[in-house]
């Protein structure tokens, strides 16, 4: 057994955070959980060390950082919300802010941590149509894409201590117990479920325990650094994405939602997350030895729902 490490993370009571300082404790290390709220912690969790930060107030305690194996920064306001000017500067400012603040907290210490796994998303690549995208493809453009920049530029400030940095660029993540997939099983159940728009933009999903993995092996895989795509080896269409959760829940998907009405409904934030596609391959954990899971959509759902 390697090992155990000593590991922070932030946005430790959210959905990804949650799951993986479980992951984590079953494999024998010590989260140390960054919180805004110690009442959310839950009882699972009493055992672990916790440290008091908002990310949009300042640097956390730079002493809290002195000796953690590493960091894993996932904190960030939800963006499945109707983009208010208000709600825009939240999602900035909790991601490109706190990671700033991360990093200050970092050149304090005597021994930061050896390895920064920093959030971010395939909103990076911005909509490129059905154009195969991976980590050396260029930035998009639109509000999202804007933010990874910034967000990843902040993060690689960190290298300048010898910290190792490495950007997870990370997809639809698919679980029953969190995540973007949960809202979507109501209307599929109902047998309401259908195409967003033409059904031809690309969807870019993970298994929450390929997700998972990938984190754990990029903590300790010390040759890897820079963007990595969090996505399975196999994007599907919209519409083909439709029909295979149909099938996986034995629900028919007639439905049809038009493009306009989704823009009229959501705004810049239902088209830039739902009508538009990104087809990201995840080259880099599979060049750097990364074996998945769940390989294909029908292995993902086949597990989670049967």
């Amino acid at each position: 057994m390697q090992h155990p490490l000593k590991i922070g993370i932030s946005g430790a009571t959210g959905f990804i955070g949650g799951h993986l300082v479980g992951h984590l404790k079953a494999a024998g290390h010590q989260p140390v959980l960054f919180v805004r709220d110690s009442t959310r912690v839950r009882n699972s969790f009493a055992d672990s060390k916790v440290v008091i930060w908002d990310v949009t107030k300042g640097p956390p305690d730079f002493l809290s950082l002195e000796q953690l194996d590493g960091f894993v920064h996932l904190a960030g306001a939800p963006i499945a919300a109707r983009w208010t000017r208000t709600r825009k500067k939240m999602i900035r400012d909790s991601r490109v802010l706190g990671t700033r603040y991360l990093v200050e907290a970092m050149r304090r210490c005597d021994n930061p941590p050896r390895v920064l796994i920093c959030g971010s998303g395939i909103d990076y690549y911005g909509n490129q149509g059905d154009e195969i995208l991976d980590e050396s493809s260029p930035a998009g453009t639109g509000f999202l894409s804007e933010v990874c920049v910034e967000w990843e530029r902040e993060a690689g400030k960190a290298s300048e201590l010898g910290v190792r940095v490495v950007c997870v660029r990370t997809g639809l993540v698919l679980s029953t117990e969190g995540g973007a997939l949960v809202p979507m099983l109501i209307p599929f159940r109902l047998g309401l479920g259908g195409v967003l728009g033409t059904g031809e933009q690309y969807i870019s999903w993970i298994h929450i325990r390929d997700h998972l993995r990938l984190l754990a092996f990029l903590l300790t895989s010390e040759g890897i650094s820079g963007p990595v795509n969090a996505t399975a080896p196999h994007p599907v269409t919209n519409r083909d994405f439709t029909k295979s959760l149909g099938n996986a829940l034995g629900r028919p998907t007639f439905m049809k939602t038009p493009a306009l009405l989704m823009r009229l409904l959501l705004g810049e934030m239902g088209d830039t997350l739902l009508l538009n596609g990104r087809r990201v391959v995840p080259a880099k954990a599979l060049e750097s030895g990364y074996r998945f899971e769940f390989e294909t959509l029908k292995d993902a759902l086949d597990n989670l729902f049967k």
